[in-house]
């Protein structure tokens, strides 16, 4: 999706403008349309805190409509490809499209269990999370009472707008919407940076299934090229980094052992802050590793 500049936005008539943004919202086009007559917005944050706050001055059944607009997660309008296309890429950024049988099962569930209790539909910024950790929340807000829920789910669909902002528009500000993951590999066997390791990043589930997200080597300083994940929520959850040592201590021609004692280095680490900066770095000889986490 190519991004508006906001500044186009600020002149554009009405028409154009909810067009742009009537989908920011689910199904709900009158909160762009509520907010078209504030213009000009000099920042991206100025129009997102115009939005919410005509949300929050909406009657309280035009907000329950706004809530009730949104897709139960892995439900039947998931399977028959009957979402937005926004609700689509955001549940499948938690890998929700990939369900086994059982666990669109628990889905279904849960789904089911929230509505009896609570009239509307579980809503999270799924980008934020992995599966365990929707599951995880699922369980946890059905604890809740109805006034709280409600304004948990207000508070997810505001997180989802910025979200959906960010990627539509281009503006001299950015929301704090993104986090940022990346490594480094230091040799400290020779005292100097580690080129040419590959390095693997992978998305643990607590079934055991196991998802490559990212690959790649180390350059000249030790680091990536890029992080291994930018420019979106990092999701809650658990991950794993695979260092291949072996073969770079190999090429070194490094004494070893043989076979030798670290071949592949599996360092395992959880994210508790979508939007939080995470340096996981290696320190590394043939026969010894440590880590931390940085930023």
């Amino acid at each position: 999706m190519a991004k508006v500049a906001l500044g186009s936005l600020d002149a554009a008539d009405e028409a154009t403008f909810v067009a742009a943004l009537g989908e920011v919202y689910e199904h709900a086009a009158w909160v762009a349309q509520a907010v078209w007559r504030q213009r000009p917005f000099a920042t991206l944050a100025a129009l997102h805190d115009a939005m919410m706050a005509a949300v929050r001055a909406a009657p309280a059944e035009q907000r329950l409509t706004l809530i009730r607009g949104h897709p139960d997660l892995a439900g039947k309008a998931a399977r028959a490809g009957a979402m937005t296309a926004d609700s689509q890429a955001e549940q499948a950024s938690a890998g929700l499209e990939r369900l086994s049988e059982a666990e669109f099962a628990q889905f279904h569930r849960l789904n089911g269990a929230y509505r009896e209790k609570f009239g509307i539909p579980f809503i999270i910024c799924a980008r934020r999370h992995g599966k365990d950790s929707i599951l995880q929340q699922f369980e946890r807000r059905l604890q809740n009472g109805t006034a709280e829920e409600a304004e948990t789910a207000l508070a997810e669909i505001f997180r989802i707008a910025a979200l959906r902002l960010d990627q539509r528009l281009e503006a001299v500000d950015r929301l704090k919407v993104h986090g940022r993951l990346s490594t480094h590999v230091l040799d400290t066997h020779s005292g100097r940076p580690a080129a040419g390791v590959r390095v693997e990043l992978l998305e643990l589930s607590a079934n055991g299934e196991q998802r490559v997200m990212a690959r790649a080597a180390t350059n000249r300083d030790g680091r990536t090229a890029a992080p291994l994940i930018a420019g979106q929520p990092l999701p809650i959850g658990g991950y794993e980094l695979r260092f291949h040592v072996g073969e770079y201590f190999a090429r070194l021609a490094a004494r070893l052992d043989d076979p030798p004692f670290l071949d592949v280095v599996p360092v395992r680490f959880a994210v508790a802050e979508p939007e939080g900066d995470y340096h996981v770095p290696l320190l590394v000889t043939p026969w010894s590793y440590s880590t931390y986490r940085g930023s």
